[in-house]
C-alpha cells in the first residue's frame, strides 16, 4: 500500500551526514516539516543546508537511542554506517511508537522510499518495485518522468493550482464536504475559468472562482 503521511511541521531527526542522509533530507525538504540532523560530522552539502537554515544540526555522536527521548520526534531516519545501531535505533523508535527508517535495513523500516516524479510540486506520481530493485525504479522513473511531461498540460498544473486556492476558501465558507465538492466541480468545468488559465491569466480565474464561492448557495 502506498501512502502520503503528512509531516507538516513534526519533527523528523535524521541521524548521519552522508550522502545517504543527504538523499533522505532532500526528500524532506518538499514536506515543511522540521528536520534536525544529528551526527558528529555532515558533509559540505548538508553544511550549506544548515547555514541557509532550512536544516537544524546537532554536532553529536549518538551511542544509545534513549539519547533521543529529550527531542520527541514523529520520525527517525537512521544512515550511519554502524549496523547494530541502525539496528537499535530501529527497536527504540518501534518501542516509542515513533515511525522509523534505516537505510541499511529497509524490512524493518516502517516506510520504503519510492522513486517520485514530482511536477512542479503539484503532482507527485511513485514508482515502486516493492524493494524489489531500488535501481529499476530509478530508471523507470526517468523514463516515466519524460512521458508524464507530455501528458500533463501546464494548464492542467494551473487547474491543480486554481483548485487548491479555491478548496482553502470554500472550507471556511461551505459547511458540508458534500456541498464543497460540488463547488469544486464547477470550478474545474467552469468555461470562463478554463479560458483564463489557458491565457496564462492565473488571478483572474483565481478571482473567477472566488467569486463563485460567494455566491454560491
Amino acid at each position: 500500500m502506498i501512502i502520503n503521511l503528512n509531516l507538516h511541521g513534526r519533527l523528523v531527526i535524521v541521524l548521519g551526514g552522508g550522502n545517504e542522509a543527504l538523499k533522505r533530507i532532500n526528500s524532506l525538504l518538499k514536506e515543511d516539516c522540521q528536520i534536525l540532523i544529528i551526527s558528529n560530522v555532515i558533509n559540505n552539502q548538508i553544511k550549506i543546508l544548515v547555514k541557509n537554515k532550512k536544516i537544524e544540526f546537532k554536532k553529536q555522536k549518538i551511542q544509545s537511542p534513549s539519547e533521543l527521548s529529550i527531542y520527541k520526534p514523529y520520525m527517525i531516519i537512521t544512515t550511519t554506517n554502524d549496523k547494530k545501531l541502525n539496528q537499535k535505533i530501529i527497536n527504540y523508535a518501534k518501542s516509542k511508537k515513533i515511525i522509523a527508517y534505516s537505510a541499511d535495513n529497509a524490512e524493518l523500516s516502517d516506510f520504503a522510499n519510492l522513486a517520485i516524479i514530482n511536477l512542479e510540486n503539484a503532482i507527485q506520481i511513485a514508482i515502486f518495485t516493492g524493494g524489489k530493485s531500488p535501481a529499476m525504479s530509478k530508471k523507470l522513473k526517468i523514463e516515466a518522468e519524460k512521458i508524464f511531461k507530455k501528458i500533463i498540460t501546464k494548464e492542467d498544473i494551473d487547474h491543480i493550482k486554481i483548485q487548491n486556492i479555491a478548496r482553502e476558501h470554500a472550507k471556511n465558507m461551505i459547511l458540508t464536504q458534500k456541498e464543497r465538492k460540488m463547488y469544486l466541480s464547477s470550478i474545474m468545468n467552469d468555461k470562463e475559468i478554463k479560458q483564463l488559465i489557458k491565457d496564462d491569466q492565473l488571478k483572474r480565474a483565481e478571482k473567477r472562482a472566488i467569486t463563485i464561492l460567494r455566491n454560491w448557495k
